[in-house]
């Protein structure tokens, strides 16, 4: 960030705000977390930022040590942004800035949940238990076509979840991203089913994945009722 926008302050918050604080760039970050992404990628899941906005801001983060540009080799051979290892260290901080706003209420705009916020839900809230065995799931969101498959292992120690899907998974997930968000947290299949979700292979896998997610609002508004009013504004990540 030019340094006459930033604050001018030494203090870390105020640092860390001059490299990270403008508009779209935590977000850019959030994206980011589960692998590199090509611009078009992030204009996909970012689809209120103008492309000039983006340009900015991965120029930006680009220059400050946060993101860095990579050309991937043959046959893919496109340029992606991926997070550098400093860049990395703002994941803990973007995680709980997310699960600290979901004590307030969504706004009617708010109504957006991109494919990888959803699926960061998933790595976030995902309650283990220690007699899990390791299985892995293959999801695929049908409407965000072929950037939403994803691979997720649940094991004792939580859930991974990456772009590259397992090549033989336990069970197949093919459902929408509002049916996902809003089976969280559930006991059973039922409301998968009826959207329309298409389970192959063990679904208990599934059903254990959905139930252990368990997504609640902060406690400092919990008299407010936010955390329980159910639906899928109350269980998005990011």
């Amino acid at each position: 960030m030019p340094t006459q926008r930033g604050y001018r302050q030494a203090c870390g918050v105020a640092r860390g705000l001059d490299i990270v604080g403008e508009r779209w760039s935590l977000l850019v970050v959030r994206e980011l977390l589960l692998g590199p992404k090509r611009f078009t990628d992030l204009q996909q899941a970012l689809p209120t930022a103008s492309p000039n906005a983006l340009s900015d801001r991965l120029r930006e983060l680009a220059d400050a040590g946060v993101v860095r540009r990579r050309q991937l080799p043959s046959p893919g051979n496109v340029r992606v942004y991926e997070l550098t290892t400093w860049g990395r260290g703002l994941e803990p901080i973007v995680i709980a800035l997310g699960t600290w706003a979901l004590a307030a209420p969504p706004t009617a705009e708010q109504v957006f949940v991109s494919v990888d916020s959803a699926m960061l839900t998933i790595r976030t809230f995902f309650v283990s238990t220690p007699e899990q065995p390791g299985v892995t799931l293959r999801i695929e969101l049908r409407d965000h076509g072929p950037a939403g498959v994803f691979g997720v292992r649940l094991t004792s120690a939580g859930a991974e979840v990456a772009h590259e899907p397992p090549e033989e998974p336990d069970a197949v997930l093919v459902t929408t991203t509002d049916a996902l968000l809003a089976a969280f947290g559930g006991e059973d299949l039922a409301g998968l089913v009826v959207a329309g979700a298409v389970i192959t292979g063990d679904p208990e896998v599934v059903r254990h994945l959905v139930a252990g997610v368990r997504v609640s609002a902060s406690t400092d508004k919990s008299s407010s009722g936010i955390s329980g009013q159910g639906g899928r504004a109350d269980r998005r990540q990011g």
